[in-house]
């Protein structure tokens, strides 16, 4: 079963290709994903890795978590769900019938 981790402080000038680099060492990696504005298309300095191997991505965070990249003290923890809001309700709608 694969899982999905969350990398923070990573360098601006962080690449996909030297993350799955980094991940690779400690298994399988389905993905990397470094996360960009949508305005400038510039790294937000942090980005997510899917590993294959829960196993695996638990070594990672290991081994990982606190570590030096590009000058920097990344951040490594399992990702959390993106939990949608929604909600809400109750509020007043024109043409509602008391």
């Amino acid at each position: 079963m694969s899982k999905k981790l969350y990398i923070g402080n990573i360098p601006f000038t962080a690449t996909e290709d030297e993350l799955r680099g980094v991940f690779e060492r400690h298994g399988s990696v389905d993905s990397v994903n470094v996360i960009t504005d949508r305005e400038t298309g510039r790294p937000r300095g942090f980005a997510f890795v899917e590993m294959s191997e829960a196993s695996a991505a638990d070594d990672a965070i290991r081994a990982l978590d606190g570590s030096d990249l590009g000058g920097r003290s990344i951040r490594v923890n399992e990702a959390q769900d993106k939990r949608g809001g929604g909600g809400g309700g109750g509020g007043y709608r024109r043409n509602d019938r008391y």
